[in-house]
This record gives structure tokens, C-alpha cells and sequence, in this order.
């Protein structure tokens, strides 16, 4: 259902500009070129600004500074991470086209979202969701974008910190919606989050190219399907 591993990066040291390299998919040989690889470097770096951003904007808020500019950092910080979110979900490789559109739209959303609160509110955009938990019903389709990241990275590779990742962004989310979550523990999963996501971005960017890209021709597949279901109506 979604993309995952068909081979390992089986001679790494490979001049990755030389002639693309074959591979047998499912559904057929398919070739992994520069081009692919690109892909995967930039899905890997926008993932690891994005938990950067994160994790800084989460120290200054656990670190609990009243200093107004640490909180006018925050603003920033997040602007940073939802663009690097936006080309991660660009770049990232799903074999079914409806969910990862789908994740677009929710990244799209909770964009807009922040964009209209930045400009409407006097508070930085951080205190208002804070003040305002309904907010999240707007900025929560950002997360709930990650959240679609951190699902793919633990059903494709089993990776223990995106297992963590998947429930804890909602039960923190929802927890802060509905005021049932004090705010120590809050704290604590906002700390948690953005190490784990530290983590599994860090990892990422050791792990084998050709895993991400995942086997091409599935998606050659899916999209004759799709091509051949349009040609039949």
C-alpha cells in the first residue's frame, strides 16, 4: 500500500552519476536514476530542518522563557518547519496517489490555517493556539500531515520512533483540545515528540537511498490501472 524497501543500496560506493542502476520490482525491472536519488536527499534534508525547527521551538517553549522575543521566534520556527514539511511531502515516495494528495490537502490546510491566525490575531501565533485550543481544529491538519509521515516510516520500516510518533502527536493534540491533559504532561510529550522526531530524522539520512524510492514499478502499475479505468468510462 505504501511505499517500502525492494532492495538495499547493494554497492554504495557506486558513482551514483554513473548509468542508472536496474532493478526487479513486482511488476517488472525499473531503474533507480540521479534524478530519484535527488528526490530522496531532499525528502531527507526538508525532514530534518523540519525536526530542527521543531525541537528548537519546543526548547524555547519548555524552557519556559517569558523573554518576548524567544516568543516572537516562535512564529518563524514554525513557518520553517511547515515549509520543510511541504517539500517533504512532495518528495516523499506513496504508492497510493489518493493518500498522499490526501496529506498534501491536510499540509495545505493547516497552512492557510496558520497563515489567517498569524495576520488576524495581536498574539504570536503560538500563544493564540495555545490561549485558543480550538485552534486546533485548523492547525491540527499540519500535524495531521506529519502524522501520515510517521505512519508510512513505521508500517515501511518499522522504526520504533515513528511507532511512538503515531499515536503521540494526536493523544497530545487532542489532550490539549479538550483541557483533559495537565500541563505537566504536556510538557512532557511536547519534549518527547521533539526528540523522537530528532531521532528519526537523524537516522534517516543514513539509511540506503534506494529504500525510499521503493519499487517503481508498482507505481508504473497503479498508474496504468488508473489510465485504464479512465479509458473504460
Amino acid at each position: 500500500m505504501i511505499a517500502s524497501p525492494q532492495q538495499s543500496d547493494s554497492n554504495n560506493t557506486k558513482d551514483p552519476t554513473a548509468s542508472p542502476e536496474v532493478y526487479q520490482g513486482q511488476f517488472g525491472e525499473f531503474t533507480i536514476t540521479q534524478s530519484d536519488r535527488t528526490g530522496v536527499i531532499v525528502y531527507r534534508s526538508s525532514l530534518l530542518i523540519a525536526a530542527l525547527s521543531f525541537a528548537i521551538g519546543s526548547w524555547l517553549v519548555l524552557a519556559g522563557s517569558s523573554n518576548p522575543i524567544a516568543i516572537r521566534l516562535l512564529t518563524p520556527l514554525y513557518t520553517v518547519f511547515c515549509i520543510a514539511l511541504g517539500v517533504s511531502l512532495v518528495t516523499i515516495h506513496i504508492y497510493l496517489a489518493p493518500l498522499h494528495r490526501l496529506l498534501q490537502v491536510f499540509w495545505g490546510v493547516g497552512g492557510i490555517t496558520a497563515i489567517v491566525l498569524a495576520f488576524q490575531s495581536s498574539e504570536p501565533l503560538a500563544l493564540s493556539v495555545y490561549h485558543q485550543p480550538m485552534m486546533i481544529f485548523g492547525i491540527g491538519f499540519t500535524f495531521a500531515a506529519l502524522t501520515g509521515i510517521y505512519f508510512k516510516e513505521a508500517f515501511c520500516f518499522n522504526r520504533f520512533e515513528t511507532k511512538f510518533l503515531t499515536p503521540l502527536v494526536p493523544i497530545l493534540l487532542l489532550g490539549h483540545l479538550t483541557g483533559i491533559l495537565p500541563i505537566a504532561w504536556e510538557q512532557v510529550l511536547l519534549g518527547i515528540w521533539a526528540v523522537l522526531f530528532t531521532v528519526f530524522a537523524l537516522r534517516k539520512l543514513v539509511q540506503a537511498i534506494p529504500d525510499d524510492i521503493g519499487d517503481k514499478s508498482v507505481f508504473t502499475y497503479l498508474k496504468q490501472q488508473r489510465a485504464a479505468s479512465v479509458r473504460g468510462l
